[in-house]
This record gives structure tokens, sequence and C-alpha cells, in this order.
């Protein structure tokens, strides 16, 4: 997911000097969705976005993730937006859990238990096919 074409200004309901910011975590999209399942049936789930061809889910979280964010197999980054605005902050893509149906944005330690969650989950299936 490219987030060099992150958008900036007022779209949708944003504040008055447009998006608020946020960083966004990237995970491969088998890895996301687990991640995304377990993150609806445990706690709340920020707005999760995906790129045209699924190959690449991004979480929102908050500003300042990127900076201590460390974990294997995936990437965080800045970008604007926190999910508030009816388009997605990065140029394309499309909301798989849109913000009206989420949190503002991931807990960056709750999604990193998700996704660690979401990695043995994933192991586990293969070992059995």
């Amino acid at each position: 997911m490219d987030t060099s074409g992150s958008r900036s200004g007022a779209e949708g309901q944003d504040g008055p000097d447009g998006p608020e910011p946020c960083d966004l975590v990237t995970v491969p999209a088998r890895h996301g969705l687990e991640a995304v399942d377990i993150l609806r049936l445990r706690t709340a789930v920020g707005p999760v976005l995906h790129d045209g061809d699924f190959d690449t889910l991004g979480f929102l979280v908050p500003p300042g993730t990127a900076a201590a964010w460390d974990m294997p197999g995936s990437a965080c980054t800045q970008t604007c937006g926190r999910g508030v605005s009816l388009a997605p902050p990065v140029t394309g893509t499309q909301w798989l859990v849109p913000p009206e149906q989420a949190a503002p944005v991931t807990d960056p330690a709750v999604l990193r238990a998700a996704l660690g969650e979401a990695r043995r989950t994933i192991e586990a299936a293969d070992r059995c096919s």
C-alpha cells in the first residue's frame, strides 16, 4: 500500500485544518484479515484500508506509532487523516472497515497482540494443510 499519495485537506467531516494526523500499519492481507476478525471479536477496531488487489491491509493507528513500531512482517508509516473522511486517506485504497463503523483508530498495543495471534493462527492452519 503506497502511502506517498496520502490525501490532505478538508474532505468529509474533518477538523478546520483538514484530517487529523495518524499513522498507518500495513500488513499482508491474509494476516490483516485474521487480525481484523480477532479485533472485532475482542475489542474495538479502527478504520481499516485495503489496496485494490487485496494484497495489503492498513490499520489507522494514533500519530507517533511509527516511531516505535518494530513488528516483523509489517510496516508503520505516517499519513494524514484518521478515518473520519468518507474518502480513504491514501490514494488507490478502499475501506474494509469504514470509519463510521469503527473506533477512531486502533490501539497499537492491541493491534500488535492481534497480529501476533493472527500469525500463530495462520502458522497452525498451514501446518494442518
